[in-house]
């Protein structure tokens, strides 16, 4: 007699109660409670950074919002929320480094895609952005990473330049990382994105 073989679970209970499914996610199973805990919470460079805390997805995310706005003064604030939330699959997925990234092959591409638009639709953006905005953002991403590397994570300037591209020193001279609890970032994470809502 063949055994009956159960499909493995692919959704996560949320703090919310919510249950998002990973292979499907939709929009009502999204709650911006559950991203900005999950990525308070989520490590970059897997933790191998200086400091008393980690530094997380969450307060990386606030600081490529406010470096796009540095950059792009007058894009809208629906591109503003999307460079905000560029990282938000990462509440479910993890922050995984790009060699790992690599590694897995498109089928990590994939699923941030479908998790992405589900929180884009969720929030009132469209569910793909524009590539002109999307490599904006990923201007305003490598900023970041570069402050990150130099600030944080041991990489000497020159080393930070060949990853990240060298830095316009009037736009990263007076931009500081915040090293703080989560629970802190938290909190700093939902005001920004009730902000940015308010103002859509």
């Amino acid at each position: 007699m063949a055994q009956s073989r159960t499909q493995p679970r692919a959704w996560q209970r949320m703090l919310s109660g919510r249950r998002l499914d990973l292979l499907d996610p939709t929009p009502m199973d999204i709650e911006i409670e559950d991203i900005a805990h999950g990525l308070a919470f989520v490590a970059r460079w897997n933790g191998q950074t200086h400091g008393d805390y980690a530094y997380s997805v969450a307060e990386h995310s606030i600081l490529v919002e406010e470096i796009f706005r540095m950059l792009y003064p007058n894009e809208p604030i629906k591109w503003q929320l999307a460079a905000l939330l560029h990282d938000a699959p990462e509440y479910v997925i993890g922050d995984m480094i790009s060699p790992v990234k690599a590694a897995i092959g498109p089928d990590y591409g994939e699923l941030d895609d479908r998790l992405t638009a589900a929180i884009h639709i969720r929030f009132g953006l469209p569910a793909k952005i524009p590539a002109t905005i999307k490599k904006k953002i990923k201007k305003a991403d490598k900023v970041s990473a570069w402050l990150e590397a130099t600030q944080i994570a041991g990489f000497s300037v020159e080393e930070s330049n060949k990853f990240f591209g060298k830095m316009d020193p009037e736009l990263v001279g007076d931009l500081k990382l915040h090293l703080r609890p989560p629970v802190e970032t938290r909190k700093a994470f939902t005001a920004r994105h009730a902000a940015l809502m308010a103002e859509l």
